[in-house]
């Protein structure tokens, strides 16, 4: 199959949320919402349901507006908005983390808002690798387990578990292989890339690995074009449609991210442990470089700027979803970083009610242009050599 066929049907998954919902269920598979972010996917997968990510979608928010203030995540406020109008209606239940409090007031306006899906919390700890947060953590996946086994009527048991973890393993590997691949090839535009990191929380594991292998095979046999503007990105979320059209056209291409939703689901793999769940609970405790994971020396801001060094970026993108506290108070950190290191930052707002993308337009051809100038005024600047 070619590269534009294996595209457009990752285009299709990705476009159609509901679509694969429905799927699983005429099957006869059991579905299970996981909101983001590091829901134990892993769990969910071992008892024969089908994780499905919730990260909410770009819609006008009117009912969720009854549970939330307007100065909320609005990731947050769209699940509950779809949540309310029916969108998940079929699910076995939806799995909420408490990374953040907007996630944590999340699942207390679900139980009362939504109360046709169970909410099923999990509870993590700050400090997440010395012993007593391991322990936490793995009482934590222990409560979810006992509230899956009650809402899939299947039971838990730890050879399946272990079997789920290879397939996730396997596919956070390709996921970072094709992240490579993908920073070699521009003629495949932001949109098509946000679809595969969108369409892997949508479908069973082994069947994205499996199609994103194909695509790989497809493009490292396939002519590489070229690329006017190589970026990192960073931030929670980055599949609005119209910010993904503005960059295909400007000629910015995506080397590398620092997402929530894309590549930071794929950093870290779950070790060798005595038993599958305290694998998965070492995973978590492994798990760094994010707003949302407790880090008192902030080394995300140093991985951005060492990402942006490794694939010989042209500048960092920061797309900042509006009212998450968790990543303005990371952005400072992101920026001072950028600018010691001399790689050139832009900002841009987004919200899941934004319809207007003129701005984000403006500053992205302004990033542009300054970048392309000083590029240019550094090429003066070089000695001619002989």
């Amino acid at each position: 199959m070619g590269v534009n066929k294996i595209l457009a049907k990752f285009s299709d998954i990705a476009s159609n949320p509901s679509a694969q919902k429905v799927a699983y269920l005429a099957a006869g598979k059991k579905v299970v919402l996981v909101a983001p972010v590091y829901t134990p996917e892993e769990i969910v997968h071992s008892m024969g349901a089908v994780p499905i990510g919730a990260w909410g979608a770009d819609c006008e928010l009117q009912e969720a507006k009854k549970y939330f203030p307007s100065f909320i995540c609005s990731i947050m406020q769209s699940i509950l908005e779809l949540g309310i109008k029916g969108a998940y209606e079929g699910t076995s239940g939806i799995i909420i983390p408490s990374l953040c409090d907007s996630l944590k007031t999340l699942g207390q306006n679900w139980k009362y808002a939504v109360p046709s899906i169970p909410f099923i919390p999990m509870t993590y700890p700050q400090n997440r690798a010395n012993e007593f947060g391991l322990a936490f953590t793995k009482a934590g996946y222990e409560t979810v387990i006992r509230s899956l086994e009650e809402v899939l009527g299947s039971k838990f048991d730890d050879e399946s578990l272990t079997r789920s973890i290879e397939i996730y393993n396997e596919h956070n590997d390709i996921m970072r292989k094709v992240s490579d691949v993908l920073a070699l090839h521009p003629e495949v535009s932001s949109t098509d890339r946000s679809n595969i990191f969108k369409s892997a929380t949508l479908m069973l594991k082994e069947d994205h690995t499996a199609l994103v292998s194909e695509l790989i095979l497809a493009l490292e046999t396939s002519k590489p074009g070229k690329s006017d503007l190589r970026v990192i990105t960073s931030g929670i979320i980055v599949d609005n449609p119209s910010l993904n059209a503005i960059f295909d056209e400007l000629g910015i291409h995506i080397v590398a991210d620092d997402v929530a939703a894309e590549s930071r689901q794929y950093r870290t793999d779950a070790p060798a442990a005595a038993s599958a769940l305290d694998r998965l609970t070492k995973k978590f405790g492994l798990m760094d470089n994010c707003s949302v994971l407790y880090d008192v020396d902030k080394k995300r801001a140093d991985l951005v700027v060492s990402i942006a060094k490794e694939k010989s970026a042209d500048g960092v993108l920061v797309i900042l979803t509006k009212f998450c506290d968790p990543e303005e108070f990371d952005y400072v950190m992101v920026k001072k970083a950028c600018e010691a290191a001399g790689i050139p930052l832009a900002l841009i707002e987004v919200d899941r009610q934004m319809v207007n993308y003129e701005q984000a337009r403006t500053i992205l051809e302004t990033f542009r242009d300054v970048v392309v100038a000083n590029s240019q005024e550094e090429s003066e600047l070089s000695p001619i050599l002989v």
